[in-house]
C-alpha cells in the first residue's frame, strides 16, 4: 500500500455534445475557448495549447486511454472525473461510460458530482439558465441507481471497499443530509457503504458543512480569502501596477503572483476536527473562459513552484488510514482555466516531471 494516493481531477468537455452545439455553436468543445484566448496584459501567458496530447477528442476512447498510461508514469494513483446530472439529465457523460462499457484504460477512477446549475455566467449573462438543478428524494434514489454501476467496477477508487465520491457544492442542496441519507440507505439495499466526500470550495469550509460527509476534499484555489487578507497592503500595491499594464482591459484582471501563493499555502495548517483531503494546483487562469470579463489567474507559475508546493503538501500531511491517503491535483486538463498537468507548448512536460519527483521522495512502497 502507498502512503499517498495522488488524484487528479479530470474534466471531459473535450467531446461535442447536441446541447452545446445549440448553445454556444457547432462544434463547441473546451478547445474553443482555449484556442480564442489573447494574452490581456504585459507577460501575461496566454494561450495554453497542448504539446503531448494535441486537441484531442473524448469519443476517440485511445485519448483517454493515453492520459491514464501517462498519469500512472509519472506518479498519479487515479482520476477523479466531473459528473453532471441533472434530474436524469445527463451532460458531458460519454467518456466516463465508455470507460465503463470498454473496461478500459485500466486505471482508478472516482466521481465528483458537479451540482451546479448550468449557466452562461462565463458570458456575462449569469441570469441565463441552460440546466436547472432540482433535489428530490426519488431523484436521489435515481441518481444512485445509476451510479451504481460505476460504484461496482473493479477499478473504482475506494477506501476500507467503500466507493468514494464526492459533491462539489454540497451547500446548493438544501436538505443534503437527507439526500447522503437515501444515498447510504439505497447502498446498504445491495450490500454496500459509500464514502462520501464534500469539496470544500467558495468560502463554504469547515466542520459545520460536514454533517453527513466521511471527509472533506480542499479545492484549489478557491480559498484565497485569508491569502488575499494576510497580504493585503502589498497586494493591492501589486494589483495596481499590473492594472496599469492593462490599460486596454475593459474588466481588470484578479491577479495573484504564484511563489507568494505558495509561501502562504506553506503556512496553513489543515482542519483537526474532521478528514480533510488537502490539494495543489499547477496554475490558475481562467481569462479563456471569461473572455473580456474580469478573470482570476496566477502570474509567474512554474514546475519547480508547483512541486516545492506539492512536497509541502505531503511532508504535512498524515494520512488517516492505509486508505484514507487521497491527495488532490486540480487538475488533469482544465485548459480553459490554466490549471493542467498535460503537457503544454511552453512547459512541455515539466509539471508532471515536478509531480513524479516529488511522488518519488515521498510515495515510496511501505
Amino acid at each position: 500500500m502507498k502512503k499517498f494516493r495522488t488524484i487528479a481531477i479530470y474534466l471531459p468537455q473535450y467531446h461535442r455534445t447536441k446541447e452545446n452545439d445549440e448553445w454556444w455553436g457547432q462544434g463547441f468543445t473546451e478547445w474553443t475557448n482555449v484556442t480564442k484566448a489573447k494574452p490581456r496584459f504585459r507577460g501575461h501567458y496566454q494561450p495554453h495549447l497542448p504539446k503531448q496530447f494535441g486537441f484531442y477528442d473524448l469519443r476517440v476512447p485511445e485519448a483517454l486511454e493515453e492520459h491514464a498510461t501517462f498519469a500512472k508514469e509519472y506518479g498519479i494513483d487515479g482520476f477523479c472525473f466531473y459528473h453532471y446530472w441533472f434530474s436524469g439529465k445527463l451532460m458531458l457523460e460519454f467518456p466516463l461510460e465508455q470507460m465503463l462499457k470498454r473496461k478500459s484504460p485500466n486505471f482508478p477512477f472516482m466521481i465528483c458530482w458537479a451540482n451546479g446549475d448550468w449557466n452562461a455566467a462565463w458570458t456575462g449573462n449569469d441570469n441565463k439558465i441552460l440546466l436547472k438543478q432540482e433535489y428530490s428524494d426519488d431523484d436521489d434514489r435515481a441518481h444512485f441507481k445509476y451510479l451504481l454501476p460505476f460504484f461496482l467496477d473493479s477499478r473504482y477508487i475506494r477506501i476500507d471497499g467503500k466507493p468514494v465520491i464526492s459533491i462539489y457544492r454540497s451547500f446548493l442542496n438544501p436538505n443534503i443530509e437527507h439526500s447522503l441519507e437515501i444515498w447510504r440507505e439505497e447502498a446498504r439495499k445491495v450490500g454496500m457503504e459509500l464514502y462520501i466526500c464534500r469539496m470544500e470550495s467558495m468560502g463554504r469550509e469547515g466542520i459545520e458543512y460536514m454533517k453527513g460527509f466521511d471527509a472533506g476534499i480542499e479545492f484549489q484555489p478557491h480559498n484565497h480569502n485569508g491569502f488575499m487578507k494576510q497580504y493585503e497592503k502589498w497586494f493591492y500595491i501589486i494589483q495596481s501596477k499590473l492594472h496599469k499594464l492593462s490599460k486596454k482591459i475593459e474588466n481588470k484582471p484578479l491577479l495573484f503572483p504564484y511563489d507568494k501563493y505558495v509561501e502562504f499555502q506553506e503556512t496553513r495548517e489543515y482542519p483537526t476536527d474532521y478528514k480533510y483531503y488537502p490539494a495543489v494546483t499547477p496554475s490558475w487562469d481562467n481569462s479563456a473562459r471569461k473572455g473580456k470579463l474580469s478573470f482570476f489567474a496566477f502570474t509567474g507559475s512554474t514546475p519547480a513552484l508547483y512541486g516545492r508546493w506539492l512536497k509541502n503538501v505531503l511532508t504535512k500531511f498524515s494520512p488517516y488510514s492505509k486508505e484514507e491517503n487521497l491527495v488532490f491535483i486540480n487538475a488533469w486538463n482544465e485548459w480553459a482555466e490554466g490549471n493542467h498537468l498535460e503537457p503544454d507548448q511552453k512547459w512541455d512536460l515539466g509539471y508532471l516531471e515536478a509531480t513524479k519527483d516529488v511522488i518519488d521522495k515521498f510515495n515510496k512502497e511501505l
